[in-house]
C-alpha cells in the first residue's frame, strides 16, 4: 500500500511539473498555435503529441542522469545549431504561408496530423534547452520519488497541457477569418524566427 500511495505521489508530482513546463510559452507553443489555425485541430493535436512524447523522453534522459552530456563543447553546440536552424525553417515556413493564407483556411495541405507530429519530434528534440532544464529538474527532486512514475506523469502532464491549447485555438478558429489567421501566422513567424535567432546566437556566443 505505501508502495503504490509512493508511484501515484510521484505520478502526480511528474504530472505538475510536466503541464508547468509545457505551460510555458516557447517556439513549440507558437507552432501548435498556427498549426492548429491553420489546419485544424486533430494537426494541432499532432503538434502536442510530438511536444509530450519528447517531453517524456528528455525527462527519462534526465533521470537517468544524461543532461551532463550536454555541457561536452562539440555536443552542445552541433545540437544548438540544428535546434536554431529547426526553428528558424518553421519561422520561414509560417511566414511564408502568412502570404499565402486560402479564403477557406483549409491549411497546408502536407500538414496532416502525422506530419505535424515528426515537425515536432525533431523541432523538440533539437533543442538542447529542453534535456538540460528536465536534468536540473530530476537533479533537484526527491531520492524517494518513482523515476518510472515521475517521467510518465510528465510526459501525461505535458499532454493534457498541449491538448488543452490545441483545443482552445481550435474553438478560436471557427471564429476568425483570414486576415486573423494572416495576422497570427505573422507573429508566430516572427517570435518563431526569435526563439531560432537568440538559440543560435547564444550556441556560436558560449562556444
Amino acid at each position: 500500500m505505501g508502495r503504490t500511495l509512493l508511484i501515484m505521489s510521484s505520478a502526480l508530482v511528474g504530472f505538475g511539473l510536466g503541464f508547468l513546463v509545457a505551460l510555458q510559452l516557447g517556439p513549440m507553443s507558437l507552432f501548435l498555435v498556427r498549426s492548429t489555425l491553420r489546419a485544424g485541430l486533430l494537426t494541432g493535436l499532432g503538434v502536442g503529441a510530438g511536444i509530450a512524447v519528447i517531453d517524456a523522453l528528455y525527462a527519462a534522459a534526465g533521470a537517468a542522469g544524461a543532461a551532463p552530456l550536454l555541457l561536452i563543447d562539440p555536443v552542445r553546440v552541433v545540437l544548438g545549431l540544428v535546434g536554431a536552424g529547426m526553428i528558424v525553417w518553421l519561422a520561414v515556413k509560417t511566414l511564408w504561408a502568412a502570404c499565402h493564407v486560402r479564403a477557406g483556411l483549409d491549411g497546408e495541405s502536407a500538414a496532416t496530423p502525422w506530419t505535424a507530429f515528426r515537425t515536432s519530434l525533431g523541432a523538440t528534440a533539437s533543442n538542447p534547452a529542453t534535456i538540460v532544464s528536465w536534468g536540473a529538474i530530476f537533479s533537484a527532486a526527491s531520492p524517494g520519488e518513482q523515476p518510472v512514475a515521475l517521467v510518465l506523469g510528465v510526459g501525461a502532464g505535458s499532454l493534457v497541457w498541449v491538448s488543452t491549447l490545441a483545443v482552445l485555438t481550435a474553438v478560436v478558429r471557427r471564429t476568425v477569418g483570414v486576415r486573423s489567421i494572416r495576422i497570427a501566422d505573422g507573429i508566430a513567424g516572427l517570435g518563431l524566427l526569435g526563439f531560432g535567432g537568440t538559440l543560435g546566437y547564444r550556441t556560436l556566443h558560449d562556444a
